[in-house]
């Protein structure tokens, strides 16, 4: 009979590899700009490597093996750098904690370049933020149908370079995140992709359970059944070339999925047309209505039942009949998680398929004077619906 096969976390740094852990602890999330690991080590004795130093590159990855020592495949899932180091000693030995985050921990960290600058293409400006701390060009990958040209770029003196970064993003309609292999990503969530597995909890065949745990949270705070946007615009230019400004922008933006009325307004100096504003005002139900709902499913060991590893974006299929669950959600976050105690297992973080969704918000930064124009529209919107 064929032995099964483990897997083992790996870390690789100063030039030395090592997989057996005391504990580990693995993040990835798309709604935070850094995915971070941290592992500990105990022995009775230990040396560390003059390697090991805060800085210094790192590579984690998941090897797959009948045995500590035997490698059948390494998967790498997050690249990036040792930030803290730990090391206690006692009288029953030592023990050696490690921690880190992937490529988006000097984005965080650093402030980013000052920017000014006209008719630039999205890979033109996010190659400018990243490129001095150590991000080239070629390790940027837009996934984006229309990556058009700013009319105009500032960043502003002392933001972070993922400040900017994010700002870019955002007027795009897009998010930035980190591949395993180190790759910067310009993109958004993909809800035509198949679902990768099918968890279920349903109290049927015990065969075709695979949820050890799943928690189901409701929260209505911060959840508002209609955004208003005000904004306005003001004059361009001057005589035969000045555009008029207005005033009065204003879109009301409807959550159908909240019951009474609980009203937000809004103020934005950004929102120079109904458009905009209406962005701005989608963004806001669709993020309220993200926060408001969150699945926490514990499933064993680090993949699917084909063997895929959990990495968030995916779309998973859930069944779960004393919740009354049966659909299809979107994987947010997941933690690999191990210790010699406890074995191995994967929180993960669903929500709602669709929800997460990516307006494009241009930033206006100059000021301008106007006159009043036409009142704005009334729209009511399904934050739910996939694009």
């Amino acid at each position: 009979m064929q032995d099964k096969l483990l897997d083992r976390v790996e870390i690789s740094i100063g030039g030395l590899k090592h997989r057996a852990w005391e504990s580990y602890e693995i993040d990835s999330d798309l709604l935070t700009p850094a995915d971070a690991w941290r592992v500990t080590l105990a022995q009775t004795e230990l040396a560390i490597p003059p390697g090991v130093t805060p800085g210094a590159p790192v590579i984690v990855s998941i090897v797959r093996g009948t045995s500590e020592q035997d490698a059948q495949s390494t998967e790498v899932i997050m690249r990036g750098a040792l930030d803290s180091r730990e090391h206690s000693v006692s009288k029953r030995g030592h023990e050696l904690m490690l921690s880190g985050r992937d490529g988006a921990g000097v984005l965080l960290d650093c402030s980013g370049p000052i920017l000014s600058g006209q008719q630039l293409s999205l890979a033109q400006v996010v190659a400018q933020i990243v490129s001095p701390l150590g991000i080239s060009a070629s390790r940027v990958r837009i996934e984006a149908s229309n990556a058009r040209l700013r009319e105009k770029i500032n960043t502003e003196p002392g933001d972070t370079a993922w400040d900017s970064l994010r700002r870019v993003c955002e007027a795009n309609g897009l998010w930035a995140w980190f591949e395993p292999d180190g790759t910067l990503v310009i993109g958004g969530p993909r809800y035509d992709a198949p679902p990768v597995a099918t968890l279920a909890l349903d109290g049927g065949d015990a065969r075709t359970n695979n949820i050890l745990q799943i928690k189901e949270s409701f929260n209505i705070a911060e959840r508002f059944s209609e955004v208003t946007v005000l904004g306005q615009a003001h004059a361009i230019g001057a005589g035969a070339g000045q555009q008029s400004g207005r005033h009065r922008v204003k879109v009301v933006v409807k959550d159908s999925g909240v019951s009474g009325l609980r009203p937000k307004t809004v103020v934005d100096h950004e929102a120079i047309n109904e458009t905009i504003a209406g962005a701005r005002g989608r963004k806001i139900i669709s993020d309220s209505r993200l926060k408001s709902y969150t699945l926490s499913v514990l499933v064993a060991g680090h993949r699917t039942e084909s063997g895929l590893l959990w990495k968030p974006g995916q779309r998973i299929a859930l069944r779960c009949q004393p919740l009354s669950l049966d659909g299809v959600y979107f994987l947010m976050a997941r933690r690999f998680i191990g210790n010699k105690s406890g074995g191995q297992t994967t929180q993960l973080t669903l929500k709602e398929d669709g929800v997460w969704t990516l307006d494009a918000h241009p930033s206006q930064r100059k000021h301008r004077r106007g006159k009043n124009s036409l009142p704005g529209k009334v729209l009511d919107v399904v934050p739910g619906a996939s694009k």
